[in-house]
């Protein structure tokens, strides 16, 4: 007789699983085995989600407050090129041109937060591959 720790006297105390267990025991430990990994995948989801998340969080902080400290720098700028222009242009002229192009300036830069944002790849791609290789691996046990 084997020892207890040997890997041969575990194969020699195991039924055959194949040939001792019923349909319904194979069914019901399926069964057992799909709900787990129902459950890890949905847990990896909620990680993998978060990690995204919290990446496109940082972004939105990084362009809220570049947006903050550019606008209060282009205040002072715009009343110092409204002053320069007036010079040359009415008052009101002068504030209108410069606004214009400041207007033109911000609209770029939110056009360019909209662009990161968009290619920014939110799908749990991670969870995805696993979920295509488990379907696999039950439609392979299923045959």
């Amino acid at each position: 007789m084997s020892h207890p720790l040997d890997a041969n006297y575990v194969q020699e105390q195991r039924p055959s699983e194949k040939g001792d267990r019923s349909i319904g025991e194979l069914f019901g430990e399926l069964t057992r085995e799909m709900s787990t990994l129902v459950r890890q995948e949905v847990g990896l989801a909620k990680v993998e989600m978060g990690r995204k998340a919290s990446e496109v969080g940082r972004d939105i902080g990084y362009l809220a407050a570049g947006a903050a400290v550019a606008y209060a720098g282009f205040l002072a700028i715009i009343a110092a090129l409204v002053i320069i222009v007036a010079h040359v242009l009415p008052w009101w002229a002068a504030a209108l041109l410069v606004g214009l192009v400041v207007a033109a300036i911000g609209g770029y830069l939110v056009w360019q937060g909209m662009e990161h944002l968009k290619r920014a790849n939110l799908a749990p791609s991670q969870t995805l591959e696993t979920l295509k290789e488990d379907a696999q691996w039950a439609k392979d046990q299923a045959s």
